[in-house]
């Protein structure tokens, strides 16, 4: 089975009366298992592959997600672009609970998660911007044209959870101009610019994070999710078929000149694990 689109989000997100001929596949990687079964369908001539992020059933708490297996598993079954949706809180008055924002930056507050696939060659992978500004033009086009509100820039706070700020942090992240916050862009944009895949974030707020002096609680963070979940239905069946066939972004070519291990001390035991993303330049 191969797809060239790769959806990451929670259940409530994947529209089964979209897809045609549809299909789950178990997927092994060198990492491990990926969070689920990985679906498979058509949309619109599209091959577009669906996993949920936390594990059919949420059981896999935002650090302990297996982000390394997820991407590695999309790279195997050849996706080339990434769509990822995430519940996130508003670190700003005019972002509001239900808008919809396109990040193009993220703040990394994360404490033990793994970030690379290259544990064992030296690899230096640029991610000054690491959203694919390509995908990103079409998901804002896409979120305008159903008139939505939305804002098409924001800089992601990415912070370990699964616990919620204080209000200290909260407060400080307000005060060092982001805006947003969320527990799971990283590794995922990291892992995704590493695969050469292009990663845009879908973010739906939820919340106010607690600067505003409101308390932050699951109950509401999952009533306006659930809220959201037609929007971004909505957003996909618009965004979709408008992804372009052919790759002009630089994230195709990401590890061009990344990769400074010389060819003939690289083993045939990380070849095999790692030849998925070398082979290309080795």
């Amino acid at each position: 089975m191969k797809a060239e689109i790769g959806i990451i989000g929670g259940t409530g997100i994947y529209d089964s009366d979209a897809f045609e001929n549809v299909t789950e596949v178990d997927v092994d990687t060198p990492f491990g298992k990926p969070s689920s079964k990985i679906t498979i369908g058509d949309y619109e001539g599209r091959k577009v592959a669906f996993i949920s992020r936390h594990g059919k059933g949420h059981i896999y708490s935002p650090t302990h997600v297996p982000y390394r297996a997820n991407i590695y598993a999309f790279k195997k079954l050849g996706v080339e672009r990434i769509i990822s949706v995430a519940a996130v809180g508003s670190l700003k008055e005019e972002i509001k609970p239900l808008d919809i924002v396109i990040p193009d930056q993220i703040f990394d507050r994360t404490k033990h998660r793994k970030d690379t696939f290259f544990e064992d060659v030296v690899v230096h992978v640029g991610v000054a911007d690491p959203f694919c500004p390509e995908l990103r033009e079409v998901a804002i086009e896409a979120v305008k044209e159903l008139g939505l509100s939305y804002h098409d820039k924001g800089t992601y706070v990415c912070i370990e959870g699964p616990q919620f700020s204080t209000k200290a942090e909260s407060k400080f992240y307000r005060s060092m101009g982001f805006d947003i916050i969320g527990m799971t862009a990283l590794p995922e944009a990291k892992l995704a610019r590493e695969a050469e895949i292009c990663y845009v974030t879908i973010a739906a707020v939820t919340d106010y994070d607690v600067w505003k002096e409101e308390p932050v609680d699951v109950k509401t963070v999952l009533e306006n999710m659930a809220k959201n979940e037609e929007n971004i239905k909505a957003i996909l069946r618009k965004l979709i078929p408008k992804i372009p066939e052919e790759r002009e972004c630089e994230c195709k070519d990401a590890l061009k000149f990344a990769i400074t291990t010389s060819p003939e001390m690289i083993s045939e035991e990380v070849r095999r694990k790692l030849g998925i993303f070398l082979d290309k330049y080795l």
